[in-house]
Parts: C-alpha cells; structure tokens; sequence
C-alpha cells in the first residue's frame, strides 16, 4: 500500500472516530435528559401512546429553505422526490439534536449532512458545500433539562414553515392553520425567529383559514388578531375584517362557532380576548360558564374560566397529541407522554383533512396507517410545555 492511501485510510479514521465521538456526546446528553424526564414523573415507564413506522429519516431545511429527505443512503428533494445524491452506505448515525446525519459509505469515506444558522452542508469526500442557504436563529437552550428534546422540537417546527408559511406538515397540508399558525408563531418569538413567518402575517386577508372543509371557525378571529400584532398593528387591513365579522358569531357577551365541527365557546372566546388585548383593541367580551372540551386547550390566560372534566382520551392522544400536551400544560400536569430518543418526536394521524399520500416518500406506511409527522401544532405544545415546566 502506499503512503499517499495509507494516509488517506488514517484521515478517514480518525474523521469518523471524531465524529463517532459527537454522536456519543449527543446521545449521553439526550439519555441524561430522558432520565430527568422519568424522576419528574416518579420514575413510571409510561407507554406511548403511538408507534410510528419503523422507518429511519431525516429533514433537512429548516424556515424558508429548500427541503431535503435523507433516507436509507439517499438524499432527495423532500418536495419533488428528486434524487440529490446517493450513497453505499455501510453505517449511518443520524443525531437529530446536532442537526446531522453521518455517513460511513462501503469504500470507507465520511460523508456528513448537517444544518447550522446560515445553511445546510454537505461534506463529502473531504469536500464542503451549502446545499441551500437563509438565516435562522437556533439557541441550543444550554442549561435547560430537556435541551436536546427543545432542539429536536424546533427543528419539527422550523421544517414545516414553507415560503413564509407555517404549514402542520409540508407533505400532507399545502396551507397554514391560524391555529397551528398561532402556536407555531409564539414559539418562533421566543426563539427570535418571526422574520421567517412575516411576509405571510403582513398577507394575511382573510378571517378565516377555511380548511376545516371551508367552515368558518370562530377561533380563527382571535388567532388572526394574535398574529397580526407580532408583526404589525391595528392598521393592517385583515384586522377590520375580522371586526366585521365578529356579530355573527356573537351570543350575549361571548362568541361562538364551529371549531373542529362542534361549538367551543369558551375555547373561542378566550382566543378572542387574548387577540384583543394583543392589539389593545376593546374588550367587551366576557367567557361563558360552560363547559367547553377544548378550554383546557388555551392554557396562555383566563385560566381560571374553566369547568373541568375528564382528560382527553387515549385515543384523542394517540390521533392528535397536541391536544394532551396542551390540556396537560394548562393542568399543570407531568408530561404527558414518555420523551423518547427518536425522530421525529411528533405526529398527527387520521386528521380528516391531510392528504396523506403525501408522506409516500418517506414510507407507504405512513400512508396506510395515515400518519404525518413531524407536525408543527405538536410541536410547538411539546416545546412550549417543556420551557415551562419545573421537574
């Protein structure tokens, strides 16, 4: 063998030495966090309440990038299906809290994905190139118990913001929900990165988002308001719209509507008040005594307009986790679901609304078993949850 190959073989070693030894880092961290989560909840192994297909992948391309699938040795375009490139792949590590994927290819060279503040990278054999590029914002949230599960979570969330919109799940949903929207956007303004949604809010023109088989939901109206005052004020033409339409939907001093096909009037009055108030618009709206299943669901106020009942179902949890985590942080709750050491982290399934022949790319069983993941309303409670809750 010569000296140039033999060389050759000792650098690709120690490169995938060293970079075998940031994944170890990563997962002892993500084990130190997973075992923070079992002592605040007694210490009970919880069961998930949904397996996902057992299908190893990862998203690159987070805020208003180009999306990328890496998957059993290939990178695609994760909205065309396009093959960017592939690889004889003889070991892989994918690390979802460092943003990477590594690669260890048959004939023995590294190849390394990974995503930072400025781009996503492609190094491979020895040579390193931006794949697509834009600024985000990404704090590694050092110090806080759950860090690594607080990346992981914005990076979910990050991913399905499509040209300014921030989509539940880019494969299955080709439009934003102003509910999902809403929750996206309170996440992004903790993280400084709203840049990326406002071109969409500084848009917005209609009440409502008409997805729910083109109903006009009454939650929307305060949702709207919510999202106009994160980038603009009063003036900003949707914000009339919205006033005019409040009268159809009023009783007495409350609002109520369809939201998910039933009436929620608490659920939508209080998004209404807290939309208000965000644009120090009037207020002369008062929350119903009654009981609404979803008032558990607006945990950010008026917490004490509430009439309790039964925690949301196991199959509820299982279809729309976002539900549990929600009701779970206006509750006080533990989590409400065991943390685990996967990707993606969130999931919706059987929403009647997501094409789900979307998510063919990443696995037909996601398909058959009508499943989207990651999704952006999960996520962004999960995380919302966890910078709030005290162990």
């Amino acid at each position: 063998m010569s000296n140039k190959i033999h060389r050759c073989y000792v650098f690709s070693g120690l490169i995938w030495c060293f970079l075998f030894v940031v994944f170890c880092g990563a997962v002892c961290a993500e084990s130190a966090t997973r075992l923070a989560d079992k002592s605040a909840t007694g210490g009970q192994e919880s069961k998930r309440t949904m397996q996902l297909p057992k299908v190893k992948f990862y998203l690159f391309g987070m805020g208003n990038r180009r999306k990328f699938l890496y998957r059993d040795g290939t990178l695609f375009d994760a909205r065309t299906g396009e093959v960017i490139r592939k690889w004889q792949v003889s070991e892989e590590k994918i690390i979802p809290s460092q943003y990477t994927v590594l690669l260890k290819t048959s004939d023995g060279k590294v190849v390394s994905i990974e995503e930072d503040e400025k781009a996503v990278w492609l190094e491979d054999d020895r040579k390193r190139i931006s794949l697509t590029e834009g600024h985000i914002n990404l704090p590694n949230f050092e110090g806080h118990p759950y860090a690594g599960f607080l990346r992981i979570l914005h990076q979910e969330i990050l991913i399905n913001i499509v040209d300014s919109k921030p989509v539940p799940n880019f494969f299955v949903y080709p439009k934003p929900w102003y509910r999902d929207g809403a929750m996206v956007a309170m996440c992004l303004q903790k993280t400084d990165n709203l840049h990326l949604i406002k071109p969409w809010i500084l848009q917005l023109d209609d009440p409502f988002d008409r997805n729910n088989a083109g109903n006009q939901e009454a939650d929307n109206l305060g949702q709207v308001l919510y999202l106009v005052s994160l980038a603009g004020d009063a003036n900003h033409p949707v914000v009339d719209k919205v006033l005019r339409a409040i009268p159809q939907f009023r009783k007495g001093k409350h609002i109520v509507g369809m939201s998910d096909f039933a009436e929620h009037p608490v659920y939508q009055t209080k998004w209404l008040k807290f939309g208000l108030r965000t644009l120090h618009l009037e207020d002369n709206y008062e929350i119903p005594a009654v009981f609404d299943s979803y008032s558990a669901l607006f945990w950010m106020d008026f917490k004490n307009a509430h009439i309790k009942d039964s925690a949301f179902s196991q199959e509820m949890a299982r279809n729309y986790p976002y539900l549990v985590w929600a009701e779970a942080h206006f509750q006080g709750w533990p989590p409400p679901m065991l943390l685990e050491e996967q990707y993606p982290l969130t999931w919706e399934a059987n929403a009647s609304q997501a094409k789900y022949e979307g998510m063919k790319l990443i696995s037909q069983e996601y398909v058959d078993r009508k499943i989207c993941a990651p999704h952006s309303w999960h996520a962004a409670e999960m995380f919302l949850f966890l910078l709030d809750y005290k162990p």
